[in-house]
C-alpha cells in the first residue's frame, strides 16, 4: 500500500472557494501520492477571484481548476474514490450520492470566506488567506498519517479528529 496513489475528493456547495482550495493544496502537498479533486452540490461554474489570487500568492497551482457538480463523481465511469471530505456544513447536512470505492469520508468545516460581512477588499481577501491556512493546517496533518500502517477504523477516527469531529458524528 505504500505505492498507492489515494485519490481525495473535496465537496462544498458552490465549489468556488475551500473545496478548489483543498483540491490546489493537496495536488501540491500530495506530491503525487494523490490525485485530487473537488465539486460542488450546486456549483456555481466558476471559481471565486479571490480564491485565485491567494492561491497563486501562496505558491499553489491554480491552472485546471473548475466548479463543478459532484455528479462528475458518482458517475459509472469516475474514478474510484479513497477519501471524501466535506468542507462546508451545508454540504456536509445534504445526502451525498453514492461513491464508488467505498471511501472513508469525514466532515472538516471551515468558515465560507466568500460570506466575509466586510465590504473592504482586503478585509475579504484576509478572510480567503485565513481560510487556506487552515486547510493547509489540516491537510499537512493528514498527509502525516501513515496510511499504510493503520487499520481503517483507526484510521477513519484519526480522520474526524482532524476535522474537529467525533468518530459517528
Amino acid at each position: 500500500m505504500a505505492d498507492k496513489v489515494f485519490n481525495v475528493l473535496f465537496l462544498c456547495t458552490g465549489n468556488s472557494a475551500r473545496s478548489i482550495m483543498a483540491e490546489a493544496v493537496m495536488k501540491q502537498l500530495g506530491q503525487g501520492r494523490f490525485h485530487a479533486y473537488s465539486a460542488g452540490s450546486h456549483p456555481r461554474g466558476e471559481v471565486h477571484p479571490l480564491t485565485l489570487r491567494a492561491l497563486h500568492e501562496q505558491g499553489y497551482p491554480v491552472d485546471g481548476l473548475s466548479s463543478k457538480g459532484w455528479e462528475v463523481f458518482s458517475a459509472a465511469d469516475a474514478p474510484a474514490m479513497d477519501f471524501v471530505f466535506t468542507v462546508c456544513d451545508q454540504a456536509n447536512g445534504e445526502v451525498c450520492p453514492v461513491w464508488p470505492g467505498q471511501p472513508m469520508t469525514a466532515h472538516w468545516g471551515f468558515d465560507d470566506p466568500a460570506r466575509a460581512d466586510d465590504r473592504d477588499p482586503a478585509v475579504q481577501y484576509k478572510a480567503f488567506t485565513f481560510v487556506l491556512q487552515q486547510i493547509v493546517t489540516r491537510l499537512r496533518l493528514f498527509l502525516s498519517l501513515p496510511l499504510d500502517k493503520v487499520d481503517r477504523l483507526s484510521l477513519q477516527h484519526q480522520l474526524h479528529q482532524i476535522g474537529g469531529t467525533q468518530a459517528g458524528a
